[in-house]
């Protein structure tokens, strides 16, 4: 196996296309124009990958009928995925998204999620150790229910980098923020869906998100991302500080699904042995070829190719 993708929160996901979406009015879907998938950020990761033909390992919690039909869909999606889940009590929670490429808006309605008990996250802590020494690599992306601390993904990291493993995160700024105090990953990538803030602060000027960029890279980091208004990222090395721009316009209701593309393309950039600036190149690649159509399906190796021309990389610092 190649890739540990950790998704503690997964969901089954139901995409709806109405266009001319409209509140406080019934908005019909036709059969085609809707779908349901496995989900989490973890998890999507993990299906991206295997779409590259790299070989995972998903694991989290999952419950309730929710939570087979979740188990069952991932299983379908392709050989190259094992899955490694911990059974809880709770349902596991379904997330809703209306994309409207009409008034080019996407609209996300996500569960909170179920409870997990102390007695499960022991059980999952036990596991991890023992499946982290399987691959080389090891994704921690999305959310974290409740009933696990905000710090979590540091307490995984610390464990697996006892095995010199290679560890990537996407996540919010709450749990970037604690998970760090315990221990840093490889590679971080800002989840900035449901909060403009990093490291507790709200940035504003461009000088704010290269200086924050260059201080995570000294407290260890080895490549750091950054979102800034939506389209653009900033992108922190030990070799210095990057903003990177797309050369094509971005129709925002398309966007679902670009920061998992671009988590998964630098995941198989770095299983390939690309450094940290060619990883960072070939995620924002794959995330912008993403916003060209609707769908969860990945850009193909020639689309990611294709679209790094379409890329402005700066040097800033």
């Amino acid at each position: 196996m190649n890739v540990l993708a950790v998704c503690l929160n997964p969901a089954l996901d139901r995409e709806f296309f109405i266009d001319q979406f409209t509140l406080n009015k019934l908005n019909m879907v036709p059969s085609e124009k809707s779908r349901m998938s496995p989900g989490g950020k973890g998890v999507n990761v993990a299906t991206i990958l295997s779409k590259y033909g790299i070989s995972l390992i998903v694991t989290g919690f999952l419950g309730g009928y929710v939570g087979y039909v979740l188990i069952s869909e991932l299983r379908k999606a392709s050989p190259l995925i094992s899955t490694s889940f911990v059974n809880i009590r709770d349902e596991t929670r379904e997330n809703i998204v209306i994309t409207d490429t009409v008034n080019h808006e996407l609209t996300e309605i996500n569960s909170e999620g179920p409870f997990v008990s102390p007695e499960s996250v022991d059980i999952f802590l036990r596991k991890f150790e023992v499946l982290v020494q399987k691959v080389q690599t090891v994704v921690i992306s999305g959310s974290v229910p409740k009933g696990i601390p905000l710090s979590f993904y540091g307490e995984l990291t610390k464990i697996a980098k006892k095995y010199d493993k290679t560890v990537f995160w996407e996540a919010r700024d709450e749990i970037i923020s604690e998970s760090m105090k315990i221990a840093l990953p490889d590679v971080i990538k800002y989840d900035m869906r449901r909060s403009e803030k990093i490291l507790g602060k709200i940035l504003s000027k461009e000088e704010e998100y290269i200086a924050t960029a260059r201080d995570f890279v000294k407290n260890g980091t080895k490549l750091v991302i950054l979102s800034y208004k939506t389209i653009h990222d900033f992108i922190g090395t030990a070799d210095g500080v990057w903003k990177f721009s797309p050369k094509v316009d971005i129709d925002h209701s398309f966007l679902l699904g670009s920061g998992d593309n671009f988590v998964a393309a630098m995941v198989l950039a770095q299983l390939e042995g690309k450094c940290c600036i060619d990883m960072a190149r070939y995620g924002y690649a794959a995330a912008v070829a993403k916003t060209a159509y609707i769908g969860k399906e990945p850009p193909s190796r020639g689309q990611i190719r294709e679209y790094m021309n379409f890329i402005i990389s700066e040097r800033v610092d």
